[in-house]
């Protein structure tokens, strides 16, 4: 679904050129589906991750299992977009089911506790975000950085919590649970370190939204260096 939005100036004195970066939340990635049977346990262990404040954890659906007799409904072409960026970026030599990644600098097959564990500990800080609700609008500051590498600036609309009976496929007879499902991928637009905010019509979300995270990502969807998100409801 395509998101409207548009671009503000400067932000004012608060958000500075230069401003010091801040302690922010350790993006987790899960690329999944519904149609995979190894992905199940790798949903549960993101559900668990879903429940932390120093993480932001994302599922994104894919459609490339959707052949195999079962169509995951939250899949996103766009999620395996994404997916296949990450194969460019972190020299993989094909996507997979489930795969993790982390902070878009490193991925780890299924579910690997250590490896996240590595990542949240090493305290992550990065370019100032606020995300605030206003009068029908998702608001999104971002403060100036001048540290920052150029970056993409992205707004991610997921569904916190779903259960998926599963007809057909790899799953079939499972009733699946799962969680923060990404619904909805708009780039805002490019970012080098200058305070600026963008605005987001709340109606035009995806429906079923319940939350937005906003990342800022070393373009050519390399390393994360800001990270926030906000429930809608």
């Amino acid at each position: 679904m395509r998101l409207m939005y548009c671009l503000a100036g400067l932000l004012g004195v608060s958000w500075v050129t230069g401003a010091l970066a801040e302690p922010r939340p350790v993006v987790v990635e899960l690329f999944t589906s519904q149609g995979c049977s190894s992905c199940p346990p790798a949903d549960a262990y993101l559900g668990r991750l879903s429940a932390r404040r120093d993480v932001i954890a994302l599922a994104y659906h894919v459609d490339y299992w959707d052949d195999l007799g079962w169509r995951d409904r939250f899949a996103l072409s766009e999620s395996v977009t994404r997916q296949k960026a990450y194969a460019r970026t972190l020299h993989r030599a094909s996507v997979y089911t489930p795969q993790l990644v982390l902070d878009g600098r490193s991925d780890e097959v299924a579910v690997d506790g250590a490896a996240v564990a590595q990542a949240v500990s090493e305290e992550s800080e990065g370019v100032p975000v606020r995300i605030s609700l206003r009068e029908g609008q998702v608001v999104i500051d971002v403060g100036g950085y001048t540290r920052s590498p150029k970056s993409d600036v992205l707004l991610v609309a997921y569904l916190r919590h779903a259960v998926s009976p599963v007809g057909r496929g790899e799953n079939a007879g499972r009733t699946l649970e799962e969680f923060n499902i990404v619904r909805g991928i708009l780039r805002l637009g490019s970012w080098q370190g200058e305070p600026r905010s963008y605005y987001v019509m709340g109606s035009k979300l995806p429906e079923d939204a319940t939350d937005v995270a906003v990342v800022i990502q070393s373009s050519g969807q390399g390393a994360i260096v800001g990270s926030a998100a906000q429930a809608l409801r």
